[in-house]
């Protein structure tokens, strides 16, 4: 019953980053989890692990989909790993999983992430990430937040 009753949010972007989107990345983890949202992600590192860092912190729960098959890679933060050795493809399945994404940073492989979540017509609130049609800005961890909700909000 929890999965029904809790709102569910991908927080997506780039392994390798900057200290700014890291920082953003902790507190909109921790910020949603302290709402009661599960937040879902790849699992590994960069934004990915300071965003379940900052799940943690705020006591929640942060579900890991991640690309290979092994435990270990995932990161200290995962309250839920789901090792699926399927690669980028797993992209789809965070997507599927939740009502819409805090897109922070990011390559190629978050912009990939932003189209499944937009083709879904699911929202997406971006911090310092692609600017495509579709996509909502925040400046602010608060704002991120807030504005996701709303957006997912029945």
């Amino acid at each position: 019953m929890l999965a029904k009753q809790s709102k569910r949010i991908a927080i997506i972007g780039a392994r390798e980053t900057n200290d700014d989107a890291l920082d953003f990345a902790f507190n909109v983890g921790k910020l949603l989890a302290e709402r009661g949202v599960i937040v879902y992600s790849g699992g590994a590192g960069g934004i990915m692990e300071a965003a379940c860092k900052g799940v943690q912190a705020g006591k929640g729960i942060a579900v890991g989909i991640l690309k290979e098959q092994d435990l270990n890679l995932a990161n200290d933060y995962i309250s839920i790993p789901v090792m699926t050795g399927m690669g980028d493809l797993r992209n789809a399945i965070i997507i599927r999983s939740v009502q819409g994404a805090i897109a922070i940073d990011g390559a190629y492989g978050t912009l990939s992430e932003i189209a499944y979540t937009l083709g879904y017509n699911k929202p997406v609130v971006t911090y310092k990430s692609w600017d495509i049609p579709g996509v909502e800005h925040a400046e602010t961890p608060e704002a991120a937040v807030d504005l996701i909700l709303s957006l997912i909000s029945e």
